[in-house]
């Protein structure tokens, strides 16, 4: 089955303050790492795929979401009605290669990063290059600020987290909108968003105040919020 690039997401506007304290990022060494954190469905994926088109070659996207563990797995441990939840990831492996991209022992060192495919919801390896010319990497997911291990240890890899507040009702609709792209009738959707997405939701928001800085939806585009 042929699967089309999960960050082929439509270019909305960034504002200036934002793109600014990326670019700055940049210039640290030997290479930043930024997370993108935030509840399901606020368009955290968006919000890493535009920076990194402004930022060019220097950037690329890193997800979390790459870290899903495989439906087979998720089948094993009887977790496969609650995908999505923290323990249905690898957060280990998903800390290691943040140490990895951090951390380069290989000069012009290639690095490959797995990605997320929402048309079979399954993870591939190695989809995504992570070439030596990329100085920052943007990572996005919903349990960067997680206190709950090993995810304090994500935390500390990080540069730094920008937290992507959306209204929940704007927030919700466009989940719905999501499961039901990818083959989830309506009622299938909203269930789904009712017993799995909004508790995890609810999870997420907590640890909003941890965020470094926090990124907001308008009628623009996205821009700056306030702690």
């Amino acid at each position: 089955m042929a699967t089309s690039s999960p960050h082929a997401t439509p270019s909305v506007p960034v504002d200036d303050a934002l793109l600014d304290a990326a670019r700055r990022l940049i210039h640290r060494q030997p290479r930043s790492l930024l997370g993108i954190v935030g509840a399901p469905g606020c368009g955290k994926s968006t919000l890493a795929a535009a920076l990194t088109e402004a930022l060019g070659p220097l950037a690329v996207q890193v997800p979390m979401d790459g870290f899903h563990l495989s439906n087979q797995e998720l089948a094993r441990l009887e977790r496969a009605g609650r995908k999505g939840a923290p323990d249905t990831f690898d957060a280990s492996g998903y800390r290691d290669l943040l140490y990895r991209l951090r951390t380069p022992h290989v000069d012009n060192e290639v690095i490959y990063a797995p990605d997320f495919y929402r048309e079979i919801e399954e993870p591939i390896a190695a989809s995504i290059p992570v070439l030596p010319e990329a100085r920052l990497v943007i990572t996005e997911g919903n349990y960067l600020l997680l206190q709950d291990a090993p995810w304090p240890q994500v935390a500390e890899l990080l540069d730094e987290v920008w937290y992507l507040d959306v209204d929940n009702e704007q927030r919700e609709t466009w989940l719905i909108e999501r499961h039901m792209r990818f083959g989830r009738t309506e009622a299938e959707a909203k269930a789904w968003v009712a017993s799995t997405d909004r508790p995890n939701a609810e999870r997420i928001a907590l640890t909003r105040h941890r965020a470094d800085r926090i990124v907001r939806w308008d009628d623009t585009g996205l821009r700056e919020g306030t702690l």
